[in-house]
């Protein structure tokens, strides 16, 4: 009887650490790809090709920030768009920073798995930022789910890490409330 109490307290014990890690780890994927950009004005985007292998493979979540033209060097990674004003961005490195005829300052990019720079220089007005940071992994999601199902699926996760967390601390209340003590009956 003792082993199987023990048996279950050291399940308990367990199960609530891996609730714990899992727990933190979605907390800290939502600070990472919503939470933080969001905050800090940046911008995620997903890698949707194989271009910026093998350090940013498919389905990296790239926050990328605004940046000055003039602040990006050779070897930065930018997000641009292919076309000024189309919603069709890539993220590649820069290989070159040079200027056109009318003074205009231009980057040459290049994805890191592609063997040639890309055609076409890019103009600061299609640059949206330069790369923050990446989290692996995260950008399937985003792949996916449409926007609004992502808007739903972070509201759910974090309504379920509340919901946990109030689990526990009511759990926690009920196994440590005071009893009251049980009165004798007489004989």
């Amino acid at each position: 009887m003792a082993t199987s109490r023990r048996v279950r307290s050291n399940l308990r014990v367990v199960g609530s650490a891996l609730g714990w890690l899992v727990s933190g780890l979605l907390f800290l994927v939502i600070c990472a790809s919503v939470l933080v950009p969001r905050v800090a004005g940046a911008t995620p985007y997903t890698i949707l090709t194989g271009s910026m292998t093998p350090k940013y493979p498919p389905g990296t979540l790239m926050v990328v920030r605004p940046v000055d033209l003039d602040r990006v060097e050779v070897g930065d990674v930018i997000t641009y768009q292919v076309e000024s004003g189309e919603p069709t961005v890539v993220t590649h490195r820069v290989v070159g920073v040079g200027y056109r005829a009318d003074g205009e300052r231009v980057l040459t990019t290049q994805g890191d798995a592609n063997k040639t720079p890309d055609a076409k220089p890019v103009r600061a007005v299609q640059v949206r930022g330069e790369l923050w940071y990446a989290v692996p992994w995260v950008g399937h999601l985003g792949v996916l789910f449409s926007p609004d199902q992502r808007q739903r699926l972070t509201y759910l996760v974090a309504g379920g890490l509340f919901a946990y967390a109030a689990g526990i601390v009511v759990s926690g209340w009920l196994r440590n409330r005071p009893r009251p003590k049980a009165r004798r009956r007489m004989p």
